[in-house]
Order: C-alpha cells, then structure tokens, then sequence
C-alpha cells in the first residue's frame, strides 16, 4: 500500500501526479487526508481523501508521499500522525518521498543527513545537513526527494520506478509522452 498524504495547502499536481503515475502501474494508492477527508489545496481546490489518518494500516507499506505546497508542508510537519508514520518508514527501511517543500519535514527530522536530496530552492537552506543537489528527482536509499510540480510527472515515475522496475517506468513514460 501506498500512502499520499495531503494536508490543507498542498500542492494539487504533486500529489495526484504521483497518484496517477502509481494507479497506471496498478499499484494500490491511497490518498490520506490529514484532519478529516475534506482537504483543500494551495489553489483552493476541494477533495475529498480516501482515507483519514486513522484508518490507515500499515500492513503491506510500501511508501508514503509527503507532497509540498504551503502550508501544506507545515501542516502535515505538525501533524502528530504525519510525524508517526514517518518515523515508523524510516524505522522499518519503508520509503519516503518528499516533493517542494516537504523534504524539508525530513530533513528537520534528521533523516536526511548525509543523503543525497533536492528540493525546492528556497527550502536548500533546511537541507544542510543533506547532499543538496538541486536537481530533478533524487533517491538515496529509502528517500526520494524532487525539486517541485515541474517534475512532478519524474516524480511519479521514480515512486514507480523503485517499486517494479525501470522497464515498467518507462513504459508509462512512452505512453504518456513524456
């Protein structure tokens, strides 16, 4: 199962084009919204979640994605449930992305220190423990880390990637001519 967790603020095109990536390589997603079902976006579009924060179950978890946008990103770092589950991924070698603004809650956290990550440019500064790339999309281990919605589609494919094979990435990546 993979969890896309999407708090008042996010940034629509992060979340849901990782989301369509995944379901075009059938991969079972689900969207988490943090505070109730109800979420809207930084552009003030209004979904409804799959799931809330506790009806998740982590059986079978194979990655959480933390997409960016503001406040988004703050308020999925002060949820107290956001902040369980990444401690359990990061305990338990289970992967986390992280888009925009969101590697940020990562790094604040420790985790990525001495990883290789990107993120938005104006968030470099929380990533000085990290080797800051500024680059596209950038996995260290268990981490996934993209630099904002322009890469958004990459993003997406490097979740699927990591989860099948390349070959199955770049299939996807043909059929939507990318």
């Amino acid at each position: 199962m993979i969890y896309v967790f999407l708090a008042d603020g996010f940034e629509i095109i992060e979340a849901m084009a990782p989301v369509d990536m995944l379901g075009r390589a059938k991969l079972n997603v689900k969207t988490v919204g943090v505070g109730g079902k109800r979420v809207k976006s930084s552009g003030g579009i209004e979904l409804t979640a799959d799931l809330e924060t506790d009806e998740i179950i982590t059986e079978n978890l194979e990655m959480i994605i933390l997409p960016g946008g503001m406040p988004g990103t703050l308020n999925l770092e002060a949820d107290a449930t956001v902040q369980k589950y990444i401690e359990y991924c990061a305990e338990n070698n289970i992967y986390i992305a992280s888009i925009c603004a969101a590697p940020s809650i990562l790094a604040h956290k420790g985790l990525l220190d001495n990883k290789t990550a990107t993120c938005f440019p104006s968030f470099a500064a929380d990533l000085k423990s990290a080797d800051y790339t500024g680059g596209g999309v950038e996995t260290d281990g268990k981490y996934i880390t993209a630099r904002g919605a322009g890469v958004c589609i990459e993003f997406g494919l490097k979740c699927v990637e990591v989860l099948t094979d390349k070959s199955q990435a770049d299939d996807i990546r043909a059929a939507i001519q990318a």
